[in-house]
């Protein structure tokens, strides 16, 4: 059963965070920076799969395939334009709107690669 629709409203942060922690995630929050932003800061838990790629004909993470996609980027522009393209290719994805900005306006962790506090670049 699919969790999200085709040209369904974007997911506020809140929901995003809703649906992709805990124990048992109902979604994989798929974040589609690119690298340098990514290493930066992003969620815990969250996979990487940057737009260029997806562009490019590039496979979702392992992780990430035959699940349900909350997708997120810096603003929210690139992850409205991954999603679309990943329900065109059949996966069930939804963004988040405001991105990474909201993310960390809300209040909500963000790490480096490391795994120390990071920041949205």
């Amino acid at each position: 059963m699919f969790l999200f629709r085709r040209g369904a409203a974007r997911l506020s942060v809140d929901a995003a965070r809703t649906r992709t922690s805990g124990d048992r995630p109902e979604a994989v929050l798929l974040d589609v920076r690119e690298k340098s932003e990514w290493r930066a800061g992003h969620t815990p838990g969250a996979v990487h799969a940057p737009l260029t790629g997806l562009l490019a004909g590039a496979t979702l993470p392992a992780s990430a395939q035959g699940r349900p996609l909350v997708v997120i980027c810096r603003s929210g522009h690139r992850s409205q334009r991954a999603a679309k393209l990943l329900v065109e290719r059949g996966a069930d994805a939804i963004d988040v709107k405001g991105g990474m900005n909201a993310w960390a306006a809300a209040g909500f962790p963000v790490v480096d690669e490391r795994g120390n506090s990071g920041s949205i670049a």
